[in-house]
């Protein structure tokens, strides 16, 4: 997916990373899965936050405060989920 500025989107996992996920299993599936989505979490929150500085619209600007705010709930549960695993 491309960003607004016609670059990659931060947090898109690549083709070949999509790859390393198909071909993995069991513990090394789930470290991959949540390295990604934690990866993937952080690029959301930085494109939420880049309207939160530009945009004027109040409606929006709370949907992406939500969203950074739900986003960042989310990793910290998948970071602890991580360190369970190593």
């Amino acid at each position: 997916m491309m960003s607004h500025t016609g670059h990659q989107m931060d947090g898109m996992v690549s083709a070949s990373g999509l790859k390393d996920l198909d071909e993995a299993s069991g513990a090394e599936f789930d470290r991959l899965f949540l390295q990604y989505m934690i990866a993937h979490h952080e690029g959301a929150i930085a494109m939420a936050q880049d309207p939160l500085v530009n945009g004027d619209d109040a409606e929006l600007n709370a949907l992406l405060k939500a969203i950074v705010t739900a986003q960042t709930a989310e990793i910290d549960q998948m970071n602890k989920m991580l360190q369970q695993l190593q």
